[in-house]
């Protein structure tokens, strides 16, 4: 367990003309975390104004995350060997406006061709309907003293439209079809009558293609023209896929390259100014801080003041309080070790520990691989999982990922640990122990053909890495009247430990923010109530289901229990009021929650046990399709409680960590 880092806070004041090269210093020392300045937050000063390069880096940012996004660059996924000076080097002579030309030809042609075949896939379609008329595509137009309407209706109205003086109707009817298609020529005076009809029978009106000749004739030449383009569309797509392979590495740079150069640019907008000098208000980890002073010394000389205005944080509340409101929060630096610096992220999915509080990210790390390699079980199940962890962990760049990652290979570590030196098993078979055909089948007797512990085939030392359960196995069997009593008081035990654990961080957070007096009312009282509600259930359970009679030594165990928890609620009642007896029967509820950690690898020994029975018990002796069907049913069965494993295991062991012990 350990607190975020120490924190000082500083002011750099300097002229307003050196400016940009402060800038520059603070983000290549990467030290400082700015405190953004408010306008009127003292006389005299206002928010100062974006770089000059700013404006132009945004705008030449966001051609380059065009082109990102019409190459299907991925940056992040881009590893590009080209150095910052590289970039702006190419940036001076004017070769990524070079690129973003190709870029944007390229993109354009594809997008002309694209848009060329949605014309003709559009006149293909219309023309497919008027194929279904008796008339040529010049036959539609070129009248002076008629109308023509062409196109669709929902059913036939021909009859009524005939009705009208000196008209002609063209129309094609086919009941498969949804609509029907329909050229009307009729004289100018009469058109209004016959659009009332066709707009009564839902008339679509219809772009006649532009052409001569039969439309099934130009059909044709429109789907020869179709496929051209098509090929011309994957000419360009493949230039484009050219140029992403030619330029990703670049383009990549370049907007690293420009996001940094913004970033730069804007930072002004965060800091303090007047006509003439600059104010920046900043937090530095106490171990950074010299290394701070002394590279602005060595840059800038006596130029550049760094002031110190505070030179440690204090972690108590009451000075946080007392703050002037933009210097009240104090930014949280992460703290950890190698090993703990993994569990970070799944920490800061619930939130990001304050500066006064201790970071938890230590004890997770190391119950909640514990609590999954325990529900695992089993030395089989968790070699996938350190093998896929190891990968994760040295390819993935998503933190989602590189968490998962972390789970599996550490989870797996502990469950090949469990499984092979507590539990002695492996596929849900044990190593060695006594053969049952039905309830447990052992390596033993597989591969050496030995029924009895007594005669096993693997050497003493193998047999002395295990547990010796004395019922006949060596390792603790999951499912047995003999252990399961023992698993479950494990659990509960373990649970024990955990929820005393995670009341004695919070007791630490309380006492350095407000005191010892707080911390023992807020969260020592919680402390002595799980105590003491632990040893009245102990000898209660003695007393009622060992029959042990309430004397001597259980007595004083219930007496001891009895005083410490009506200590822990007389502590609680000043914060918590009724709510302190009232929670009494939560503690119960989430110690008993921790029996899961016994229940899941029970549940998955069982299914295991079951696979195992069917797949080299009873189906090979079935024949040559029942071998079969069992080695089937084997893999299948332990491909899926592999998969369950992975939800049971680490749903509920993240869940311990996030509401039993918080």
């Amino acid at each position: 367990m350990s607190l975020p880092e120490s924190m000082s806070r500083v002011v750099i004041v300097g002229n307003r003309a050196r400016l940009d090269e402060t800038v520059q210093a603070l983000f290549k020392m990467g030290v400082v975390h700015l405190i953004d300045y408010t306008n009127d937050s003292d006389e005299g000063f206002t928010i100062g104004a974006p770089l000059p390069y700013s404006s132009e880096a945004s705008e030449r940012l966001l051609k380059i995350r065009a082109a990102e996004k019409d190459l299907s660059i991925r940056p992040k996924k881009v590893k590009s060997q080209e150095t910052f000076s590289d970039i702006e080097a190419k940036i001076s002579s004017g070769e990524v406006e070079n690129v973003e030309r190709i870029v944007l030809d390229a993109v354009d042609e594809r997008n002309k061709v694209a848009q060329k075949i949605t014309e003709l896939e559009t006149r293909k379609a219309d023309l497919e309907i008027l194929s279904q008329l008796p008339m040529k595509l010049e036959d539609y137009s070129g009248y002076e003293t008629l109308s023509v309407y062409v196109g669709t209706v929902k059913d036939d109205c021909s009859a009524q439209i005939a009705e009208l003086p000196n008209t002609e109707v063209f129309v094609s009817v086919d009941k498969k079809q949804a609509r029907t298609p329909i050229a009307v020529f009729v004289k100018s005076a009469d058109k209004e009558k016959a659009s009332a009809i066709l707009s009564e029978h839902g008339y679509v009106e219809l772009n006649v293609p532009e052409g001569t000749g039969m439309p099934a004739d130009a059909v044709a030449q429109t789907e020869a023209d179709i496929a051209a383009n098509e090929k011309s569309l994957e000419e360009c797509n493949e230039k484009i896929a050219q140029l992403s392979e030619q330029y990703k590495s670049f383009i990549a740079a370049t907007d690293d390259f420009l996001a940094d150069r913004v970033r730069k640019g804007e930072t002004p907008l965060r800091i303090a100014t007047t006509e003439h000098s600059f104010v920046i208000d900043g937090w530095v980890p106490k171990a950074d801080l010299q290394t701070l002073i002394g590279g602005f010394k060595e840059q800038f000389g006596d130029s550049i003041l760094v002031d110190v205005q505070e030179e440690e944080r204090s972690r108590k509340l009451h000075d946080e309080e007392h703050a002037e409101p933009r210097f009240k929060t104090t930014p949280t630096k992460w703290n950890n070790g190698a090993y703990a610096k993994h569990y970070e992220y799944p920490v800061s999915l619930i939130s990001t520990p304050k500066y006064q509080e201790i970071d938890p990210s230590f004890v997770i790390s190391i119950f909640f691989p514990m609590f999954f390699g325990f529900m695992v079980g089993d030395l089989a199940y968790a070699i996938p999982f350190i093998c896929l962890g190891a990968y994760g962990l040295r390819k993935a760049k998503s933190k989602d990922f590189r968490a998962i990652a972390t789970v599996f290979f550490y989870g797996g570590i502990w469950a090949a640990v469990f499984g092979f030196l507590f539990f002695g098993e492996m596929l849900g078979m044990h190593f060695m122990g006594e053969y049952d055909s039905m309830k447990n089948i052992t390596w033993d007797f597989l591969l050496f053909g030995n029924e009895h512990v007594a005669t096993s085939s693997f050497p003493t030392w193998f047999q002395d890495l295990m547990v010796d359960a004395n019922h006949g196995h060596y390792g603790v069997t999951k499912i047995s009247e003999h252990t399961v009593g023992f698993l479950l008081k494990a659990s509960v035990y373990i649970g024990i430990v955990h929820i005393v654990i995670s009341y004695f961080v919070g007791f630490l957070n309380v006492n350095r923010q407000h005191g010892f007096k707080e911390a023992m009312l807020e969260k020592g009282g919680w402390i002595f109530s799980v105590i003491g509600v632990t040893t009245v259930c102990y000898a209660l359970t003695q007393m009622l289901f060992d029959n042990k009679p309430l004397e001597g030594t259980l007595l004083y165990i219930l007496i001891a229990g009895a005083v410490i928890l009506i200590a822990g609620v007389a502590l609680c009642f000043p914060k918590e009021k009724v709510q302190a007896i009232l929670d009494l029967p939560g503690i119960v509820g989430n110690i008993l929650s921790y029996t899961r950690l016994a229940a899941i690898g029970m549940s998955k020994a069982g299914m295991a046990i079951a696979f195992n029975f069917l797949a080299i018990t009873y189906m090979p002796d079935m024949g040559v399709v029942g071998i079969v069907l069992g080695c089937l049913v084997f893999l299948v069965g332990h491909l899926m409680i592999w998969f369950l494993a992975i939800i049971s295991a680490g749903l509920h062991g993240l869940r311990l960590q996030y509401v039993e012990s918080m």
